[in-house]
């Protein structure tokens, strides 16, 4: 799921915080009040407004699910019992609902990496997670094992955050059987307003996602240089127009056409393929 946009400030905001009734105005803020399951009717925009106007009374039903409450009820007991950052990022349910709350639920399978980045310091440029995406480098730098150990991640408001949120993406992300790209079309709407440059649209996998779908650029783009990315985008986008709230919902309408016509082509190609093999089984087998 994910994209963590400017997680990493806001959970430090929260760190700092004394006042422990805004909580779930901060995790507003993270994940943004959206999201929802689809309607009957297969449209994207209906899609997309029932789940702005259902997003509380899902996220909840998410949280209550066995799998989902198992999570985070191991997570917690997990991270209050740990005694450091490496033994505890070894543990595949931490890291788990730690890489998806945060944006990196992809991640997930790669847990040598996982542990590396995050324990790297993000302070020195050579740094694991430095050289890695912005998301990695922000998840780094907001929980900062490398230099304050555990102290955040036990913080019992940064573990209400990473619990909601992560009930949160794992709903959104059960969102796209439905409707296709309504997850990333819900957080690229959380962040659309914070981006200021292409590279920070190309470092960022939901940002690239949404704008490339959008723009009808073909994913082989990512094989070329940098440039070449930058020069696909900017001659196709004003980025400075994501400040104008209009112009963001026009362009995600425009993302989830395409990701819904793409899926669709998707499906037709591969019962082409299906029915074709059928008819020549003869010749096959």
């Amino acid at each position: 799921m994910s994209s963590v946009g400017g997680l990493g400030s806001l959970v430090l905001s929260l760190f700092n915080s004394t006042d422990s009734s805004d909580s779930s105005g901060l995790l507003s803020t993270i994940y943004a009040s959206s999201s929802g399951t689809v309607g009957a009717s297969g449209d994207p925009i209906a899609a997309l407004k029932y789940a702005e106007a259902n997003s509380d009374k899902e996220i909840a039903t998410t949280a209550a699910d066995p799998t989902v409450a198992r999570d985070i009820a191991a997570f917690r007991t997990k991270v209050a019992a740990a005694t450091d950052p490496a033994t505890l990022l070894k543990d595949p349910t931490v890291l788990k609902v730690l890489l998806t709350a945060n944006g990196l639920g992809d991640q997930v399978s790669y847990t040598a990496l996982a542990q590396k980045a995050l324990l790297s310091d993000t302070t020195q440029s050579d740094s694991l997670a430095s050289q890695l995406s912005t998301t990695w480098k922000s998840v780094a730098a907001t929980y900062d094992f490398a230099n304050k150990g555990l102290s955040i991640i036990q913080n019992p408001k940064v573990l209400d955050t990473l619990a909601n949120g992560y009930a949160e993406v794992t709903w959104r992300d059960s969102l796209d059987a439905t409707t296709p790209g309504l997850s990333e079309a819900l957080s690229f709407r959380d962040q659309a307003s914070t981006i200021t440059s292409v590279d920070q649209i190309l470092g960022d996998s939901t940002l690239r996602s949404v704008v490339t779908t959008a723009l009808n650029i073909p994913e082989q783009i990512a094989f070329q240089d940098i440039p070449a990315q930058e020069n696909a985008i900017t001659s196709k986008l004003d980025i400075t127009r994501f400040k104008d709230p209009k112009f963001v919902e026009s362009f995600v309408t425009q993302y989830l056409i395409a990701a819904g016509n793409a899926a669709s082509s998707s499906d037709s190609s591969g019962q082409s393929l299906d029915s074709l093999a059928y008819s020549a089984r003869g010749l096959v087998v």
